[in-house]
């Protein structure tokens, strides 16, 4: 079996609540191999985001191994975990955090020049990625001249920029009405299987739930496989 992009074992993390402490994860564990999509359920509150962002080294734990490729990140140096965040971790979130002033193409394209990458062989890139997410006619548009939809497709090609082996995803599609939510989460599937890419993505929309491969849920601080709910047989 192919090694786990992503491990994460033994993870705690509490938070101080109303003079006690809030408890959100209790030695939680999780694997996410290459080529993935893993769905995280569950409602508002109980921990897929503090999981997300412990996983994609946006914030440390009060205990526990965080593993990309192999390597536990969580002791060392900030420069390091922020090259790796970098090079090996893409991130969505709700909210898609454009830059206003640039064209879409551009939004793309400048975190791959922030790392290094030509600015000509960057906007080719943006300009694939963004067209395999349905926006190839939409290039030189602003944010403020796109749908609610083609801002967030954006936002998902800029995750995928650098090529990252690992997508995070924190309710991309949880500020989208239903039928625009099913639009940019198709492409956001079918983009990631082109790219390889191991995907995480944290959603409390269920009708998602027949995309992924996986399904796991949050449940007393720990990490466990999601069990459909057991619909009652109307009798007569």
């Amino acid at each position: 079996m192919a090694r786990p992009i992503l491990s994460v074992r033994n993870l705690h993390r509490s938070y101080p609540s109303g003079g006690g402490t809030l408890t959100v994860m209790a030695g939680a564990d999780i694997d996410i191999y290459p080529g993935e999509m893993v769905g995280l359920v569950g409602p508002s509150g109980s921990g897929k985001s503090t999981l997300l962002h412990a996983a994609g080294l946006l914030e440390k734990p009060n205990a526990g191994e965080v593993y990309i490729n192999g390597r536990e990140c969580l002791k060392l140096p900030d420069d390091q975990r922020t090259r790796i965040r970098r090079e090996s971790v893409g991130v969505v979130y709700q909210f898609h955090h454009l830059q206003k002033e640039f064209t879409a193409l551009e939004n793309v394209a400048i975190p791959q020049m922030i790392s290094g990458v030509a600015a000509k062989k960057a906007e080719a890139e943006a300009a694939r990625l963004l067209t395999g997410m349905g926006l190839g006619g939409r290039l030189t548009h602003r944010p403020s001249e796109m749908s609610g939809g083609e801002q967030q497709r954006v936002a998902i090609a800029r995750a995928l920029a650098n090529r990252p082996q690992m997508l995070l995803g924190d309710e991309p599609t949880g500020n989208l009405d239903p039928a625009t939510s099913d639009r940019v989460f198709r492409s956001l599937f079918d983009l990631t299987r082109q790219e390889g890419v191991a995907a995480l993505i944290a959603t409390h929309n269920m009708n998602l739930v027949p995309f992924f491969d996986r399904v796991l849920t949050v449940q007393d601080g720990l990490v466990v496989p999601w069990v459909p709910p057991v619909m009652p047989q109307i009798s007569g």
